[in-house]
């Protein structure tokens, strides 16, 4: 008995995932539930900073201006895809600050692991 409910909890949690990737790439979707765009939000963010890593990298890009340069693509990135892709009101999220906030520390802490390997790898000084 044991064994049927978690079969129907893993079916019902793929279906709920599969429903929230189609909500997340479909323009002007209804978000009745908050935290759940917020999740989108959020990781959306995690794929935005390995790939500008990622990027950086391949482009020697060093200093100040690749730090610059991730802050301002990831928050026009999540800015035009909450305004212009969704037509969410942001303030029933807080504001625009608090979904710009929402996992950007993690971002930017994965863009660069990323663009640090990929640079050094890449375009570091052989021994």
């Amino acid at each position: 008995m044991a064994t049927k409910n978690k079969s129907i909890d893993s079916t019902n949690k793929g279906k709920l995932t599969e429903s929230v990737w189609k909500k997340a790439f479909t323009a002007n979707t209804e978000w009745p539930d908050k935290e759940e765009f917020l999740d989108v939000i959020y990781w959306m963010r995690q794929a935005i900073g390995i790939v500008l890593g990622l990027c950086w990298g391949l482009l020697p890009l060093k200093g100040f201006l690749g730090l610059l340069l991730f802050v301002v693509v990831n928050a026009a990135v999540i800015y035009f895809y909450v305004n212009n892709f969704q037509n969410v009101d942001e303030e029933e999220y807080g504001g625009m600050w608090e979904i710009t906030k929402e996992g950007f520390v993690t971002s930017f802490a994965g863009f660069l692991v990323t663009w640090i390997i990929v640079y050094t790898g890449l375009h570091g000084d052989t021994l």
